[in-house]
């Protein structure tokens, strides 16, 4: 085995070694459209297929990150893979909103501007959520101080427009927390990536994420997590926390409740109100979401990536894999090669 379990994380933010492609391909299964970018050029649009649309988040240089595109009905969904120890420039300003979840990462140094907003230099973004409405510039660095997973969202303003007043104004938000936001995201995102999302559902969580966009900071305030019976600020930082530092673990709702100070059975019912779904769920997805960005990378084999995230044979890493993705972890793997 080439590289041990413990070290194999770290292995990740290694550059790829892979030759690059001239040009994007794409795959088409069920009115979804998958796509992977060449490694050459500056690339700013996706096929125009089944929803895909254009232009895209641009990212120099464009060899830095790694790109994952999929589409479907007017919804595209991109998640970027940046390794740790180099910089990376991104702007986008086009005719669909735009949502940035950070899945992970911590910056060393960087800016972050967006139309409207003062410019922010937060420098850990893991967890936190920017939304830049139709026709707003957005430009950001980022010299990466650990490997960094960025979630693109693509929204057409005319679907939101036919799901909230005509009067609705969008506006932007940089770095903010809501889980309400996320989760529903998260939803949408693994829906697209499985390929098992039909239009009536895709329209169903367009519509939620549309209203919850456009809530005043007042109502978010009134409409909290802690209102609403879910966990606190501090508490829901605290479990995420313990749960990302100990993927490839066992982790007890014990543990976890303690670590909140509450009873193992209030922690549950609040961290499913915070975050829909229950902690073991929770850390499944937070262990395929790493594992996405393990197989960016050739440098571990998919035998070791399961071992690295607790699964004790590749077969029970494939189906749990396959479960959240829709395919297994080599098929995801070719879309890098």
């Amino acid at each position: 085995m080439m590289h041990s379990r413990s070290a194999l994380l770290t292995e990740t933010s290694k550059a790829s070694g892979r030759g690059r492609r001239d040009a994007a391909e794409s795959s088409m299964h069920d009115g979804h459209v998958r796509t992977r970018e060449p490694r050459s050029g500056f690339i700013s649009s996706l096929p125009v297929e089944c929803g895909v649309l254009q232009p895209i988040v641009q990212i120099s240089p464009v060899d830095t990150a790694k790109r994952h595109s999929g589409g479907y009905h007017g919804v595209t969904t991109e998640i970027i893979y940046a390794p740790a120890q180099r910089r990376i420039d991104c702007r986008y300003r086009g005719p669909c909103h735009l949502l940035l979840t950070y899945v992970d990462g911590v910056r060393r140094d960087g800016e972050t501007f967006i139309d409207g907003l003062p410019p922010s230099t937060l420098r850990n973004v893991a967890n936190k959520l920017t939304f830049v409405p139709a026709n707003h510039a957005y430009n950001e660095w980022h010299e990466t101080q650990t490997p960094m997973r960025i979630s693109y969202l693509y929204l057409d303003p005319s679907r939101f427009n036919r799901l909230c007043d005509e009067d609705t104004v969008y506006a932007p938000k940089a770095f903010f927390n809501d889980s309400a936001v996320w989760n529903t995201v998260t939803k949408l995102r693994h829906v697209i990536e499985s390929g098992k999302a039909n239009k009536s559902y895709v329209d169903a969580l367009t519509n939620v994420l549309a209203h919850e966009l456009s809530r005043s900071d007042e109502e978010e305030s009134r409409d909290s997590p802690v209102n609403r019976g879910g966990l606190a600020t501090w508490q829901m930082r605290t479990a995420t926390k313990h749960i990302e530092e100990h993927l490839g673990e066992q982790i007890s709702l014990v543990t976890l409740a303690r670590l909140a100070r509450l009873s193992p059975s209030h922690f549950c019912r609040a961290f499913k109100q915070s975050f829909g779904v229950p902690p073991h769920e929770y850390h499944i997805q937070k262990r395929i979401e790493k594992a996405k960005a393990l197989l960016a990378e050739p440098d571990a084999s998919v035998t070791d990536i399961g071992f690295a995230l607790g699964y004790g044979h590749t077969s029970s890493f494939s189906v749990a894999f396959r479960k959240i993705v829709g395919r297994s972890p080599r098929a995801f793997r070719r879309d890098f090669m």
